[in-house]
């Protein structure tokens, strides 16, 4: 992460509890490390275990992205990042127009059978993703189901979703 992402990014990340003074032993690891061990290991499609050594040791930072995802952390974070974008661009902060879509992908072996399915349509053997994005292209909700889940059915749960999160959601 360069210095000018680190700047832009730092006031936005949720505030560790013993800082508040809720008690708690401060983190051994710099929130930056960690945060930029995680964009590698996205970014290059590694295993925790495969870490390089340049980064905080593989537990750690597990360790890290299990706690932010368990309490919501990283979707707090997310959320905040979507709201300093659309201030920057002169949008209001929250959506009132969104759009949806899916995407057949292709599962490996690995990926168990009752989490795959066929979609006719685009003769995928595997998964599906549904998303729903704001005008800009940010991300709002996400569903991954199995490749033969109709469209219809999963947009009718994912938007369900999307709505009790983004009330001024119309469109």
């Amino acid at each position: 992460m360069t210095d000018a992402e680190w700047a832009a990014v730092r006031p936005l990340l949720p505030v560790p509890a013993w800082l508040r003074g809720r008690g708690g032993q401060p983190e051994g690891y710099c929130h930056r490390a960690m945060l930029d061990a995680i964009r590698y290991l996205v970014d290059n499609g590694i295993k925790w275990r495969a870490m390089p050594l340049d980064f905080p040791p593989w537990d750690r930072v597990y360790a890290f992205f299990r706690r932010w995802r368990d309490h919501g952390l990283v979707r707090e974070f997310h959320d905040r990042l979507r709201v300093q974008v659309r201030e920057t661009l002169g949008r209001d902060t929250a959506p009132t127009a969104g759009v949806i879509d899916s995407q057949s992908v292709k599962a490996d072996a690995v990926v168990g059978a009752d989490s795959r399915g066929f979609d006719g349509g685009k003769l995928v053997n595997g998964r599906k993703r549904h998303v729903v994005v704001d005008t800009l292209g940010l991300l709002l909700g996400v569903m991954v189901t199995a490749a033969d889940t109709g469209d219809r059915t999963a947009a009718h749960v994912l938007l369900g979703q999307v709505a009790d999160v983004h009330h001024r959601l119309e469109l």
